[in-house]
């Protein structure tokens, strides 16, 4: 006996054999009743009811002698058997009243025509009988899909499953505590094995096994049952740290099972350890075997992953505020160190400023005489005219470098003569070919007497450009202390790299005239840059530099354009030498720590250091580095990019 009917009502025995023969193909699953009268059609629904049946669905002819079909069919929710029972009506001919009757009262879902196509039947059977079947849910709906409509069965099914699955999940999830959740997997998983573990799945290992390897792959999920196993992780250096401990009930490798990635960590068991080893192919024969473990399983590995993510969230938060309170330490500590070097820095800059200002009394005396001298010239209007051109290009000329003068010196004693006279025109900056045919060679007989007095106009021009480059010195030294204790922004634009350098020798005019000094300058672009900031640096480069060497020593000051090796971008690099004594090897690497120095006792430079310095360097997207031979030489060398690098940077 099934668990559902069909019921074929009609007073024409032709007919219910007929209907019998079209409903042959669905008597296995289906137990098929014949009715020829109502009465006798209300006595087969007792008698479904009775065998604890229900009724799928109702064929009925809407003649029926004195009654009609459509009557009975809408009395077919009175009986519990046939309340769901799905309904086709059989009519001699279209009657629209009658269909009409039936769907108003909800109990017609198919009208048919005598005499009937056999396979619109059994369409109508296919889809009605589907329908039914899937409103009873707690039926074996699997058994039906092969005779009725498979696909819309097995994603019905699928569905079923699906919501079992999920309403199981949500359950346990906020049911079971982490160690009843554990125990029912493992016992379901030991009561599989009992008698099926061909495989050795159950298996008992010493201290010191390998389950995981760190960036191997892994094939196994490891539920531990009993003993512990500790999950190593390499850092960048090589060294093992133990991350995690794993105890009973949880799982190891399970990250990388499910991914197919390698695996994060190593697991090592740390004593007599028991697991069930599952690989891929034993996984899912278990989960299919036992599908109430799916659930179980899902709900044990979120947990714990979720572990796994508290672990990881609480060590980066702590990691966080390590961090955090390792920065305000070393702002702290940054901040010290500047105050502690301030003191030394006010001393300096107020023993440094005794260099332009002597400059600055100096070249007053000077030209003091100068100016009486001038006044009083016996030079002709014309080259009294000269002397104010040779004064103001004095002020506003840019200095030759040491080797470019000597070999236009050299050039022009050919022509003048007098190797001291080609100096002097070369230094007020008249050797060019119109000052040399308009100006020299037309009184090439008085030209000792007239240089001796433009040398007057050129010394003036040239002192009054000191006084200006010292006091503006003054002012950036004191707005360079200010910035370095304030940290006030400075304006960023393109300068001559020359000019800075040049301001830093006449500060240091005093010292350097004892010693050798090469300019080789080279024809360079605008830098881009914090000129002050930069000033500091040649600052302390050359301080440096004078504190390296003997007397007499030597130092250059080096300009070039050069191409970066890795970046092929366009730099400039600004080299500062000297012959002193050099920096052994062993404290290269530490001269531009914080408060580190080289500096013999008793001399004291600006003090800013060259931690700073690279600091600044650095603001500018370039690097500072340092070449030396103990004994021979030093070599500072500050490489400044060209272009929008730097404007980026800055």
């Amino acid at each position: 006996m099934n668990s559902f009917a069909i019921v074929c009502l009609d007073d024409d025995p032709l007919v219910v054999e007929k209907l019998n023969q079209d409903l042959a193909d669905f008597a296995d699953l289906f137990d098929i009743y014949n009715a020829y009268s109502i009465t006798e059609a209300n006595d087969i629904l007792e008698e479904i009811a009775t065998n604890n049946q229900r009724v799928a669905m109702v064929i009925c002819d809407n003649e029926l002698g004195d009654d009609k079909g459509v009557n009975f069919l809408v009395t077919l929710d009175q009986y519990p058997a046939s309340k769901q029972a799905r309904s086709v009506l059989l009519n001699d001919m279209p009657q629209l009243d009658t269909i009409m009757q039936a769907v108003n009262e909800g109990r017609l879902h198919y009208c048919l025509t005598k005499p009937w196509n056999s396979q619109e039947l059994k369409q109508v059977l296919l889809k009605e009988l589907t329908h039914f079947v899937l409103k009873h849910p707690d039926e074996d709906w699997l058994k039906y899909s092969q005779l009725l409509d498979h696909r819309r069965i097995l994603n019905a099914h699928i569905e079923r499953q699906m919501s079992r699955f999920r309403s199981g999940f949500i359950q346990h999830s906020h049911t079971l505590d982490d160690t009843s959740l554990a125990n029912q997997v493992i016992d379901a998983l030991h009561e599989f094995f009992a008698s099926n573990d061909e495989t050795r799945a159950c298996r008992s290992y010493s201290a010191n096994h390998i389950l995981t390897q760190e960036g191997e792959a892994n094939n196994f999920l490891w539920f531990i049952t009993s003993g512990e196993v500790a999950l190593y992780k390499k850092d960048e250096h090589g060294c093992r740290h133990e991350v995690v401990r794993a105890g009973p009930g949880h799982l190891v490798g399970g990250m990388s099972f499910i991914s197919g990635e390698s695996s994060f960590s190593t697991g090592v068991t740390l004593c007599g350890t028991d697991v069930i080893k599952l690989d891929r192919e034993l996984f899912n024969k278990v989960m299919n075997s036992r599908s109430e473990l799916l659930p179980l399983f899902t709900n044990l590995l979120l947990r714990n992953f979720n572990r796994r993510l508290k672990g990881s969230i609480q060590t980066e938060m702590r990691l966080q505020q390590t961090l955090k309170s390792l920065d305000e330490a070393y702002h702290q500590l940054v901040e010290k160190e500047k105050m502690a070097m301030l003191g030394q820095l006010v001393a300096g800059v107020a023993h440094e400023l005794n260099n332009p200002v002597s400059a600055i009394l100096r070249g007053s005396d000077t030209l003091k005489q100068t100016i009486g001298t001038i006044t009083n010239t016996p030079l002709s209007h014309e080259n009294q005219d000269r002397g104010n051109e040779i004064m103001q290009q004095a002020m506003q000329s840019r200095p030759l470098s040491t080797s470019e003068a000597r070999q236009r010196a050299k050039q022009l004693t050919g022509v003048l003569g007098d190797k001291q006279l080609a100096r002097k025109v070369v230094q007020m900056g008249i050797d060019d070919a119109t000052h040399l045919e308009q100006w020299l060679l037309p009184q090439k007989n008085q030209l000792p007497q007239v240089l001796s007095e433009w040398e007057n106009y050129y010394q003036m021009g040239n002192f009054l450009r000191s006084i200006n480059v010292c006091a503006q010195r003054i002012a950036d030294l004191v707005k360079s202390l200010k910035s370095y204790a304030r940290q006030d922004d400075e304006s960023i634009h393109f300068v001559d790299i020359h000019e800075g350098l040049e301001d830093t020798l006449v500060i240091f005019e005093n010292k350097l005239k004892r010693h050798h000094v090469v300019k080789e300058y080279s024809l360079l672009p605008p830098v881009y840059c914090q000129p002050i900031a930069l000033q500091q640096v040649w600052t302390n480069l050359i301080s440096n530099a004078l504190d390296a060497v003997e007397e007499p020593g030597e130092i250059k000051v080096i300009t070039r354009q050069v191409t970066d090796e890795l970046t092929g971008q366009q730099a400039v690099e600004v080299i500062v030498e000297d012959n002193g004594k050099g920096i052994p090897p062993e404290q290269q690497a530490k001269i531009f720590e914080l408060n580190f120095t080289t500096k013999r006792e008793g001399n004291f430079g600006l003090g800013i250091g060259l931690s700073v310095c690279q600091q600044i360097i650095h603001q500018h997207n370039g690097s500072i580095r340092v070449e030396s031979k103990p004994g021979l030489f030093t070599k500072m060398i500050v490489t400044l990019p060209l272009g929008e690098a730097v404007k980026e940077s800055l």
